[in-house]
């Protein structure tokens, strides 16, 4: 017997043993509306009829297959799940489905009959939906790493109930390289990325249950060296016997390594009367200053800066010349 004729079976049962002769037609008079509930919440489903007390009641869920799961009778429960719980109010002829700690899988329609005939029935029916805060799914981008001017995709997207909506933002509120300081939609695509799109991007999922999700995620864009504020003429000059300094500020990522070169030697930060000190520099920035103590005579000349990553070199140079007046702001 397969489960459609179980159920005709069962629901013949109910109407030959409990069936009378009323004098009317039953009615359903009121069910629930529809219920939105969030998990672990509880619930109740009332089904009042009028002139019905002597036929069968039954509460049914209606499952996503179509096939109905009785769930009472009467003032009887069916179901055996300890969530449920059954009361009767003679006086208002109500019966209230009670549900406790609701699951996502109690979702669906919950319908209340009276069963008048074999093929003739009474029914009114609600939707219980379940309602989940946003979660962001693990599959979603956590960190890009991208050379300039090549395209990148971010991607997020996130369950719950409703499907949440997802939102794009940048940290400080900055503008998107799409433009404006809100995007909507699962991938924010960046055709031709700069330097200046790198830093941390969040993608925000809200469904307006609970609190909204959000991921941080961090884009890094991969670029050859550059020099900051490089000038055309970089002649410092300075009397002989005072200090002088060189500072080479270099822009890149993977973070620059920095050397000088002065006559096709490469100054080092051992050498006598020469200091050479390397600035961490953050968001890219390398500073490198070249300092020597007391200027003479061999001192003197051209310094070049060469800068360097996997993606490439750069290099500027400086001048030091003599001068017979001190230069107090070296």
């Amino acid at each position: 017997m397969d489960f459609r004729q179980k159920i005709s079976s069962f629901l013949g049962f109910l109407f030959v043993s409990q069936i009378g002769h009323g004098q009317r037609t039953p009615t359903i008079s009121f069910v629930t509306p529809n219920i939105s509930t969030t998990r672990s919440s509880t619930i109740d489903m009332d089904c009042s009829i009028l002139y019905g007390t002597e036929y069968p009641v039954l509460w049914m869920k209606i499952g996503a297959d179509k096939r109905p799961i009785p769930l009472s009778s009467g003032s009887s429960l069916i179901i055996r799940d300890n969530r449920f719980a059954l009361r009767y109010d003679t006086a208002s002829a109500t019966f209230t489905l009670q549900l406790k700690d609701v699951q996502r899988s109690d979702e669906g329609r919950y319908e209340c009959q009276i069963i008048v005939g074999i093929n003739n029935k009474v029914t009114k029916d609600l939707y219980l939906r379940v309602q989940e805060p946003p979660v962001i799914n693990d599959n979603s981008t956590r960190s890009v790493v991208v050379n300039e001017f090549d395209s990148a995709t971010l991607e997020c997207t996130a369950k719950g109930s409703p499907s949440p909506r997802i939102e794009w933002r940048r940290a400080d509120n900055a503008i998107l390289p799409t433009g404006g300081i809100i995007y909507r939609g699962d991938k924010l695509k960046i055709h031709s990325v700069k330097k200046e799109d790198r830093g941390t991007y969040f993608c925000v999922a809200d469904n307006n249950v609970g609190k909204a999700a959000k991921r941080a995620i961090a884009l890094e864009v991969e670029f050859a060296p550059h020099f900051v504020d490089e000038k055309a003429n970089q002649v410092v000059q300075q009397a002989i016997g005072f200090g002088v300094g060189l500072i080479c500020s270099v822009e890149a990522f993977p973070p620059a390594t920095i050397t000088w070169i002065h006559k096709d030697i490469q100054k080092s930060d051992n050498e006598e009367n020469l200091s050479i000190y390397r600035g961490p520099g953050n968001d890219g920035l390398t500073l490198s200053n070249l300092r020597v103590g007391k200027l003479t005579p061999d001192d003197l000349g051209e310094y070049r800066c060469k800068a360097g990553n996997k993606l490439g070199q750069a290099e500027t140079v400086f001048t030091i010349e003599d001068t017979w007046q001190p230069n107090c702001e070296q």
